[in-house]
Parts: C-alpha cells; sequence; structure tokens
C-alpha cells in the first residue's frame, strides 16, 4: 500500500429504528467490517432495554466498539466518544479490518469526522428561559445542572458567576456539546480517510412513525420500567444525569417520580423518539457526499452490497 494511501472508513447513518445495526450485522457477513458504535446512550452499561442494545448473543457474534464503556451516573463527553473513536478505527486498520461507523448520535459524527463547530450565538429566548429558573430555583441549582451536564466548565465557573453559568448551559442546550469540548481542539478526520457514507431514507414517513411507535410499546413489554427502576436503585442517578435525559429513560423516570401516568409514558416516550428521528433527517439532508438508500427495501443489504462493490479502490 502506498504511503500516501488513504485508509478505508464506512459510515452507516440513519434516523432512530431505521435498521442501521441490522444493515451493518449483514454487511459484516460479506465484507472485514470493525463495526463502531456512534450512539450517545449505547455506551452505558446496564441501559439495555430503552436504548435498543443489541443482545449479549448478538454482540458476541458481531462485536461493536464502544458499547458499555460508562456507568449511568459517569460522565462522557463528546471529546471523550472522538478519542475513543479515533483509537476503535486504528485498531481495527491495525487488525486489517474497515472501521464502520454506525448509529445515530450525529453530533458524534460531526465531532469526529468534521470537527466541532463554532460557539453558537446567543439565543434570547433560550437565555429568558434560564435567567427564569435561576430567579425561581436560583443560581445553585443551575450551576449544579451544569456539573450534570459539563463538570470541566463547572469546575472553572464559580457558582455566583450568573453570566458564565448561563452561557456554558446556553451553549449545551443549544447545540448538544458542553462548552468545554467547544474549547478541546477537536479536528475532523473526513479528509484523512477514503471515506463513503450511506444514509437510509424513508419517504413515507408513517412508516418510521408505526415502526417507532411498535418498538416502544416493545420496550415497555420488555421492561423499560423496570429497567429504569433498578437503574435508580444500583446507581445515584438524577434526572438531569445525560444517560437520564435519553429518549425513553426520560419519560420513564418522570412515570416513576409520579408526574405522568402510564398511557402518558408511552405518549410522549413515542412524540419524544419522532422529534428525535426528524432532527436526525434535518442533520441527513445538509450531509455532504451521502449515498441514500431507501430504509425499509426488502434488498437493503444487497442494494448497499451492489454500492460497496468497488470500494475501496485498491
Amino acid at each position: 500500500m502506498s504511503k500516501n494511501k488513504k485508509l478505508p472508513l464506512l459510515v452507516l447513518l440513519g434516523p432512530t429504528a431505521s435498521g442501521k445495526t441490522d444493515l451493518a450485522m449483514a454487511l459484516s457477513d460479506v465484507l472485514p467490517l470493525s463495526l463502531i458504535s456512534v450512539d450517545s446512550a449505547l455506551i452505558y452499561n446496564d441501559m439495555n432495554i430503552g436504548t435498543g442494545k443489541p443482545s449479549p448473543e448478538l454482540l458476541a457474534k458481531y462485536p461493536h466498539a464502544l458499547i458499555n464503556l460508562r456507568n449511568p451516573d459517569e460522565h462522557f463527553s463528546v471529546a471523550d466518544f472522538v478519542t475513543e473513536a479515533k483509537l476503535s478505527i486504528a485498531a481495527a486498520h491495525q487488525a486489517g479490518k474497515i472501521p464502520c461507523l454506525v448509529g445515530g448520535t450525529m453530533m458524534y459524527y460531526k465531532a469526529l469526522l468534521f470537527g466541532l463547530s463554532d460557539l453558537p450565538a446567543t439565543n434570547p429566548e433560550l437565555r429568558a428561559q434560564l435567567q427564569q429558573t435561576a430567579l425561581e430555583q436560583g443560581l445553585p441549582a443551575l450551576h449544579t445542572r451544569l456539573q450534570s451536564v459539563d463538570p470541566k466548565s463547572a469546575a472553572r465557573i464559580h457558582m455566583n458567576d450568573t453570566q458564565r453559568t448561563l452561557r456554558a448551559l446556553e451553549v449545551f442546550e443549544s447545540t448538544g456539546i458542553p462548552l468545554s469540548d467547544h474549547f478541546s481542539g477537536t479536528h475532523g478526520i473526513s479528509e484523512e480517510h477514503e471515506m463513503i457514507c450511506i444514509g437510509l431514507t424513508c419517504d413515507d414517513r408513517t412508516l418510521l412513525h408505526q415502526r417507532i411507535a411498535d418498538r416502544f410499546d416493545h420496550m415497555l413489554a420488555q421492561g423499560l420500567i423496570e429497567e429504569v427502576r433498578a437503574l435508580r436503585e444500583r446507581y445515584t442517578l438524577s434526572s438531569d444525569l445525560p444517560a437520564m435525559r435519553s429518549v425513553g429513560y426520560r419519560q420513564a423516570w418522570a412515570y416513576l417520580d409520579g408526574h405522568i401516568n402510564h398511557e402518558s409514558l408511552r405518549e410522549t416516550g413515542i412524540a419524544a423518539t419522532r422529534q428525535l428521528a426528524k432532527r436526525q433527517f434535518t442533520w441527513l439532508k445538509t450531509w455532504p457526499n451521502l449515498h441514500h438508500l431507501p430504509m425499509y427495501a426488502h434488498d437493503l443489504s444487497q442494494k448497499a452490497q451492489l454500492l460497496l462493490s468497488d470500494w475501496p479502490k485498491k
């Protein structure tokens, strides 16, 4: 191999419930892939039902890097993901395999492949909401919230520093990325690889919405509420922790606290999952050089294999 030849990198993107993991495993049967999870909820131990985590049997057959890295009460930042993902990609190449990124956490993809974005402009509406919270609950409550989502910034910002506390929370709420990660100097790796991106799309959203509803009902039947109850007993958790703000877990937490009933748990869980899918589709609309494949095609794996038949270039 030429010294300047770029190493391959396969990227499988798509909204929640689109079948990304199934496609990745099917492609692993015919290609020497090393699967790397790009999912901000799958990194947590003991969060299995609500995340749709593959079973231990499937993970034994199709190993995924970056699954079960942290406990739910531990912090894991975007910068942490970038560091771990780069190590996993290097390990895949070292083993003679093609690294395959698969998942739906778009901010993880963006930070790894293209670098972190510039800081967002001030959002007057969001700032007003945070200021109102400070008036009602006190600034220490906001600083405690900051400690949950961005402990590095919280350590630097005094709990009485209203302006900096509000700004740090505003950046996180606007982007989903802690302020400290924006200053981490992360640079994208897309130009370093011969990269191909496949995006699973759906023209008829009703199909996806039905699948989302069916999957959420399946999670409830499997014991999502019991899983969250067990997590609360095993770990020192709060509703502000990133793990418990994940779709499904946030609603189950509210149910266990008596804020909503079972019907509302189901309705709000499905609605939140739909909103997540909508945001993911928005990312995909502007994704550069994306190869679109219909997520519900009966021959999806064959279509993907055909797309990859002359890749990577010899």
